[in-house]
């Protein structure tokens, strides 16, 4: 276990902790750590994901179905209630709503997964299968989901921004519904709307929309638009075209691994040092949110697994059972926190709970691995 704590978890700590120094120091600029969070995003995290997801098998996934089941269900259905409480607890929007469930609801299996697993279990048939159904699920339909949320959510702020704007005689456009909760529209002498949000758009901190939209005056139907936007994103295609792959059949060549592991590496290393430089651009938040979002990453997550995976009969392999708690109890998914600093979205709260949650888990690890067969027995 120490082994595990020096070698896996100090590193996230030490690179996490070098990348919000960096940002203290202004050793990035604003271009350049959007430019970090754009590569891994866009380019290193795809290819992480596909060469992660490609590498199983059909015969993997119908080795186990309770397994497999309780896997791929589990998961969505955790990510799912860490999203509704979030927007009844914490009164978030769908936007932040979504990205909290990316972090919170969402382990780092591809990055943790098999660094935590192996010397505990062995590198064994039964620990890849654990590792690839938790990977594909995260990978493949989790992020998927978030990111559509997240356009919903913006579609929906477009809208009602649209609705309560009116022009009058002068050509000035202001805010017809005081209620609204979006931006001011003040005038300009030309006709033309000035958001006076304007200077933040210019930091690049903030990402205004995930993806564009005109408004031809033509009625769109927001979720399919949201769906579209958000399956153009490469963190989204990637998985669900190596999903399908495994799902019908098709192997991916073992010479184009080397390919995808190359680029691959520059995940995990830049995706925690962008952690910690989206960390140093808020104040680091310690609140019931944050601790909140801790405990249902670390403790009720897998202790649901824990009691779903007992009511199925997985009691009687106390070893695979261990396994499948383990790998929901890792830390927050990174690609929670690239995201929510990517479009500046619910940064605060994501950066502290990966902080906090990341250093628990030195903690929680040994609980479980202790909990887990004391219960099967």
């Amino acid at each position: 276990m120490g082994k595990i704590l020096i070698d896996d978890i100090v590193p996230i700590i030490v690179i996490m902790a070098l990348g919000y120094v960096c940002g203290k120091l202004s050793y990035f600029d604003d271009d350049q750590r959007q430019g970090l969070n754009k590569l891994v995003l866009n380019i290193a995290l795809p290819a992480a994901l596909f060469i992660s997801i490609v590498k199983a098998t059909r015969e993997m996934l119908a080795q186990d179905a309770v397994l497999t089941a309780i896997g791929f269900v589990g998961i969505i259905v955790m990510f799912m209630i860490s999203y509704y409480l979030c927007r009844l607890m914490f009164h978030r929007s769908i936007q932040e709503a979504a990205v909290c469930a990316l972090i919170a609801g969402s382990p780092t299996i591809g990055f943790l997964g098999f660094a935590v697993l192996d010397p505990i279990y062995g590198d064994t048939v039964s620990t890849n299968l654990v590792i690839a159904i938790i990977s594909i699920v995260v990978n493949a339909i989790t992020i998927p989901i978030g990111m559509y949320l997240i356009n919903v959510g913006q579609a929906k702020d477009r809208a009602r921004l649209s609705a309560a704007t009116v022009t009058n005689s002068k050509g000035e456009v202001k805010v017809a519904d005081k209620a609204a909760k979006t931006p001011a529209i003040v005038a300009t002498k030309d006709d033309e709307a000035v958001d006076p949000s304007k200077d933040a758009k210019q930091d690049r901190n903030a990402e205004v929309m995930v993806s564009k939209s005109s408004n031809k005056g033509k009625k769109k139907n927001q979720n399919l638009e949201a769906l579209i936007n958000a399956l153009k994103q490469p963190v989204c295609w990637a998985p669900l075209l190596a999903i399908a792959l495994v799902l019908i059949g098709v192997r991916v060549p073992s010479s184009f691994a080397p390919t995808f592991d190359l680029i691959a590496k520059a995940n995990s290393g830049v995706a925690v040092l962008a952690a910690g430089l989206a960390l140093s651009t808020v104040k680091f938040s310690l609140g019931w949110e944050t601790l909140w979002n801790t405990f249902y990453r670390l403790i009720l997550t897998p202790a649901a697994f824990l009691g779903v995976g007992l009511l199925c009969g997985m009691g009687s392999d106390v070893n695979k059972l261990s396994m499948l708690v383990l790998a929901v109890a890792l830390p927050p998914a990174f690609s929670g926190i690239i995201i929510s600093s990517r479009y500046n979205i619910y940064v605060k709260e994501g950066a502290s709970t990966t902080a906090v949650s990341t250093v628990a888990f030195a903690v929680t690890c040994l609980l479980w691995i202790w909990l887990v067969p004391l219960c099967a027995h």
